[in-house]
């Protein structure tokens, strides 16, 4: 072992003190502020998902951003203009519990959780511009947020209706449908009522037919999204007609129906109406059994999907329709608790041999079930539906004059008769309904709008915004503060200059998060967005988050976009053109022996035994799962970092596995990644130790292990850049392991040459690491005697002369199953690469005395012959 050697083994690296010290360098130099738009540079603007300042940072955290950060810091080193922001999603309902649950102001418990989450985010060194951070709770924010909803108002896309709601009793508030569990309010356990109440609405729907056909060309979109997003909006066409009553009842002498199934009218055996259909309405004065009923509905459900799963259940009104093509067959008319006024007209035909909610209203009301559509090779004459809807293929029969048609002509055909007979017409509707955003909270958006006796509902002046939320408010009783305060209600009309009440609902907290991507463009304190920065900047280039956002959250922001693009705001209709939805963090579950769960931290496992350190009482592993607070399975980041260092965080949660799957949290892939910076940092102290001259170009006239050492760097800078552009980010890691074990093998060697390809391999190593560990990346760049940011040094390109080998390695299958590897130039055809494998030992033992049927072969990567005897 050589003196330096012996030096470099006594070598540490004190990430601790090192990443302190780089932040502390970037801070003060400015390293990541955007600044003035750059016409002569390309853009890129990166995004994660901003987060809910809910106190501190998780793991979840930590990797959403990390992804975004490689992307970063990635496009600094190539030469773009890098716009990276961050903010705060800070308005909404914990904010308040904690008011109540403490006795503070929400806004002080959301900036106090805003400032410790900001100092955790930066102990992770991500190249974030926080010059144009703001959260949602400032007035410089909601003002515009006002403005916006004024000027949509003027456009059309906001109107205000009754609606019925998820009413909570006690909270004295409206619920979303995810906050109503098993018909109770989730945090009050209140049964649950259904109301209606005067709500405001974003006109979702105007936008309904472009927000479908505009994802084919989200080309950069994951496709599970876009099949989400394509089912949420629902765009069916098909028939609206109406049936007659058999007699006329008050005002009413039809009912309308819309249907995608024209062809199952002949299966027909009833109809259903929503239970606050204004036909249910009116029988229900004079009936009180009927009156029950609705009331009952009432506390059901109001989500398609969670109708699907309740009991199905129904009141006959004593109603009867005519059958559209027969005015012979009459069929009752039923209230139905899974039919709603929301969807369609609220009211249905129900084909139960073909839809499984219609078949199971059917079998419990002993109801006909008669089936018309035939699947292929069945009989048409023992066909039959037990208590399994069928909902396949197939050709229509037992229907008159659609009989033998296929589904799709059946469609067309029975849409052209109803025309024909001028009883209804070819209609298209969505799924998608328009976006209720009033909320009965205090901690939000206030809705910019005034109720005058005189006027109706007038928007604010544009000039008197932000509508401001009243400090002096108090949580003591259930319900909105806003509604009770003594004076913000007072106000003038803006139209006439009578006495008027302001809007006491404030918006949807997704408002919020609809149109921030549009704002951190520019902070323009006199309007929404600074027009010249977002024709620059937009659209955001590269968005990262949750698959959970994978529908509202989206539809939302797109709705917005084309919103804002209306009234001047925006240039773009897409928001994100390249969306990245990333796995979540996860890590066993542990419970004690009375069954409570137990934090890992607090866990000790010794081969089969696992115990509470503490106590040594036993304790069960459970589950890998999210890592959340209720189960106690979280792993602190600042633990982390403080134990290990940002960067071994950062690697981690970037090299287990694909981004785009979930990766378990694990000490031993904690401390897989400490050692491997550890070790990144002697390769290059030791270097150092020999040269600190940089070698940042390709040297010339190598060969043997200088040319092999140089032929490494260009071969791993080629991977791990193809890795990144596909977000194959633990691919990328794992090249620049085996660039590390590589490199290894010529530690201390003094040859002149190995030394001169070794910093060069180095140099090259430096910045393939940057985006992935910056701290470290940094300080090895120093080492090597750079001047500068490695962050802004040129990326590394790699010459494909060096990259690509002269030579390649494919294995031999014979039937399937690996017998050998050849090795044989690149781009080898098929006939020189088969007369090698004739030659091999495996042809020996196993294709002496067989015959070749077949033989498949992948120039470079594969050679199988399939043989037999």
């Amino acid at each position: 072992m050589t003196d330096n050697n012996k030096i470099a083994e006594n070598i540490k690296y004190d990430a601790i003190k090192t990443e302190q010290k780089q932040r502390k360098i970037w801070d003060d130099s400015k390293l990541f502020f955007t600044g003035e738009i750059n016409k002569d540079a390309k853009k890129s603007y990166v995004l994660e998902m901003f987060p809910y300042p809910s106190g501190r940072i998780h793991m979840g955290h930590v990797r959403n951003y990390a992804l975004g950060d490689v992307i970063a810091r990635k496009n600094h080193a190539q030469g773009y203009q890098v716009l990276h922001p961050m903010g705060w999603d800070a308005f909404g309902l914990p904010a308040e519990n904690a008011a109540m649950e403490r006795g503070e102001h929400p806004g002080k418990w959301t900036y106090e959780n805003i400032n410790v989450m900001k100092e955790q985010l930066k102990l992770l060194g991500f190249s974030i511009d926080w010059s144009r951070e703001f959260a949602t709770c400032d007035q410089t924010y909601y003002q515009h947020q006002q403005r916006l909803f004024i000027e949509m108002f003027e456009k059309g896309l906001v109107y205000r209706k009754m609606s019925k709601v998820n009413w909570d009793p006690v909270e004295n508030t409206v619920l979303a449908n995810e906050q109503v569990v098993d018909g109770r309010g989730w945090r009050s356990g209140a049964l649950v009522e259904q109301r209606e109440l005067n709500q405001w609405f974003f006109k979702t729907t105007y936008f309904a037919d472009d927000l479908i056909d505009a994802l084919e060309g989200l080309n950069e979109w994951p496709e599970r999204v876009i099949s989400q997003q394509f089912n949420w909006i629902g765009r069916s066409e098909g028939l609206k007609f109406k049936f007659d009553l058999t007699q006329k009842f008050g005002d009413f002498n039809g009912l309308e129906v819309y249907t995608t199934r024209p062809d199952t009218l002949f299966g027909a055996s009833f109809v259903a109406i929503a239970a606050d259909h204004p036909i249910a309405k009116e029988l229900a004065k004079n009936n009180a059994d009927l009156e029950a009923f609705i009331n009952e509905c009432k506390q059901s459900a109001v989500t398609a999907e969670a109708l699907d799963t309740q009991e199905k259940k129904g009141f006959n009104t004593g109603l009867k329709v005519k059958h559209p093509f027969d005015d012979n067959w009459e069929i009752d008319i039923w209230v139905a608790n899974f039919v709603l006024m929301e969807y369609g007209t609220g009211a249905i035909f129900g084909c139960p041999a073909h839809d499984q909610r219609d078949l199971d209203f059917a079998r419990k009301y002993d109801l006909k079930v008669t089936p018309v559509i035939l699947p292929k090779d069945a009989d048409a004459a023992t066909f039959n539906v037990e208590n399994e809807a069928y909902s396949g293929d197939g050709s229509i029969f037992n229907s008159d004059f659609l009989n033998g048609l296929s589904i799709e002509a059946g469609k067309r055909a029975a849409i052209d008769k109803m025309v024909a007979l001028g009883r209804g017409e070819a209609t298209k509707v969505f799924r998608l309904r328009d976006w209720g955003v009033s909320r009965q909270r205090y901690w939000g958006c206030p809705i910019p709008m005034i109720h005058c006796d005189t006027c109706g509902a007038v928007p604010e002046k544009i000039e008197n915004l932000p509508i401001a939320l009243p400090e002096d408010v108090t949580f003591d009783k259930p319900g909105n503060p806003l509604d009770r305060h003594p004076t913000f209600k007072q106000t003038k009309c803006p139209k006439c200059g009578g006495d008027a009440r302001r809007e006491t609902d404030t918006l949807d907290t997704f408002v919020d998060s609809s149109w921030y991507w549009a704002r951190f463009c520019g902070l323009n304190p006199d309007a929404p967005t600074d027009l010249e920065g977002v024709n620059h900047w937009l659209s955001v280039d590269h968005y990262i988050g949750g698959i959970e956002h994978a529908v509202l959250h989206l539809l939302y922001a797109r709705f917005f976009a084309r919103a804002m693009k209306l009234t001047g705001h925006v240039n773009v209709s897409e928001p994100f053109k390249h969306l990245f939805t990333q796995g979540m963090v996860t890590h066993a579950t542990f419970k004690s022996e009375d069954g409570k769960w137990v934090n890992p931290a607090d866990v000790t496992i010794d081969g089969k035994n696992i115990f509470e350190t503490a106590t040594g009482k036993a304790v069960t592993m459970g589950a890998v799962e999210k890592m959340s607070k209720s189960k106690k399975n979280t792993i602190d980041p600042e633990y982390i970092v403080s134990t290990y260092g940002a960067d071994v965080a950062r690697l981690f949660v970037l090299s287990d596995s694909p981004p785009e799957r979930d990766v378990e949290w694990s000490q031993a892939g904690v401390e897989g990644a400490s050692r491997f910076v550890n070790r990144v940092y002697a390769l290059f102290a030791k270097h150092a130790l020999q040269s600190k001259t940089p070698v940042n170009e390709t040297p010339n006239d190598l060969d043997g292990d200088a040319l092999a050492i140089v032929k490494a760097a260009h071969k791993a800078a080629l991977n791990v850049t193809n890795a990144i552009d596909r977000f194959a980010f633990n691919a990328a890691i794992a090249n620049m392991y085996e660039l590390l074990n590589f490199l290894r093998n010529f530690d201390g060697k003094d040859d002149a040459k190995i030394i001169n390809a070794r910093g060069f391999a180095l140099s090259v190593f430096a910045r393939l690491l940057q985006p992935f560990t910056p701290h470290l990346a940094e300080e090895v760049w120093t080492l090597l005697g750079n001047d500068g940011f490695c962050v802004k040094a040129p990326w590394f390109e790699a010459d494909l002369k060096y990259a690509i080998d002269d030579e390649v390695v494919i294995p031999l299958q014979i039937n399937g199953k690996k017998r050998d590897e050849l090795k044989v130039p690149k781009g080898s055809e098929q006939d020189y690469v088969l007369e090698l494998a004739n030659s091999s030992k495996a042809a020996d033992i196993y294709l002496n005395g067989k015959t070749i049927r077949k033989v498949i072969f992948v120039k470079d990567r594969i050679l199988n012959i399939v043989v037999s005897d």
